[in-house]
């Protein structure tokens, strides 16, 4: 009755409600091909040797498509691994110039006086962090907010990102949408120091269908679903309109009402019963013109 569980998720068929419910809306690593591929090209970030003029890479797709876990779950899995922490991961705010990119630098690094005015301290204490720490790695997310500002500021978090490459030695990493690509692709000087990893939508195809046979299978639920079964896989894909994000939560949700009601599957018309609303169509969707 579990065969269609892996191993380690059937004892969880035994557990109560609650304990079920909670395991299920767990966040989980998802090993596709696009996030194993991506953790190979930043792991050769870390083992290429000295370089005064470092190669990084763009981490770019659209938004809800699982590039944050990607980066996450690579940094994680290297400080558990290595005696000195090499990859540390920033949390880019909003705002134009260098003042706020260099306070979600030193956020990241755990720095004191992240929120001081003065541009040139910030930086100066930066400086020194970096010399102390020596990462190999910085990986920038949502970097396209530091793209929103004037020309000059752009240029100047860039030049920025030149010179740690050539004064520490660090590879940075920029995680965000499409205008990232954009942005450093303008200039031949940027292009040439950022190699590009796609995170594209997912297409309706035969690794689609192992991602829904993947995450069928990490879901106690008691009996078999088949998801990766045409009418139901076409479903869950027009509605999530190929963001890995919005099938994760598609699929959890329906999983938590299979349980709710005691079907303990996954079917097309319990999944239409959730009323999702695809990412393209919110703005206009009827609750939201129920508020005007």
């Amino acid at each position: 009755m579990s065969d269609h569980l892996l191993e380690h998720v059937r004892p969880y068929l035994g557990r109560d409600r609650e304990e079920r419910i909670a395991y299920i809306r767990a966040p989980r690593w998802i090993g596709h091909h696009v996030a194993q591929d991506s953790h190979r090209r930043l792991a050769e970030l870390l083992e290429r040797p000295p370089s005064l003029r470092t190669q990084g890479l763009m981490l770019v797709g659209p938004y809800a498509n699982g590039k944050t876990m990607i980066a996450e779950r690579f940094a994680v899995e290297h400080l558990r691994a290595a005696p000195a922490q090499k990859v540390w991961m920033v949390q880019t705010r909003e705002g134009a110039g260098l003042g706020h990119f260099y306070a979600s630098i030193l956020q990241a690094l755990r720095a004191p006086g992240g929120d001081m005015w003065d541009v040139g301290r910030k930086a100066e204490q930066l400086d020194h962090l970096l010399e102390s720490l020596k990462p190999k790695v910085l990986i920038l997310d949502e970097f396209h907010n530091a793209l929103r500002g004037r020309a000059r500021d752009v240029e100047a978090v860039f030049a920025f990102l030149r010179r740690i490459g050539r004064q520490y030695d660090i590879s940075p990493v920029l995680i965000g949408e499409v205008a990232v690509c954009d942005f450093i692709n303008a200039t031949s000087e940027m292009a040439s120091r950022f190699e590009l990893v796609a995170v594209p939508r997912w297409q309706y195809d035969e690794n689609y269908l192992m991602l829904l046979d993947s995450l069928e299978a990490a879901l106690p639920l008691a009996k078999s679903s088949d998801l990766s079964n045409e009418p139901l896989a076409r479903r869950i894909f027009s509605l999530s309109e190929g963001l890995i994000g919005e099938i994760v939560t598609i699929v959890t949700k329906a999983a938590v009402a299979a349980i709710g009601s005691g079907t303990e599957r996954i079917s097309k018309a319990s999944i239409d019963e959730l009323r999702h609303v695809p990412v393209s169509k919110r703005r206009n969707a009827a609750l939201r013109e129920s508020l005007l």
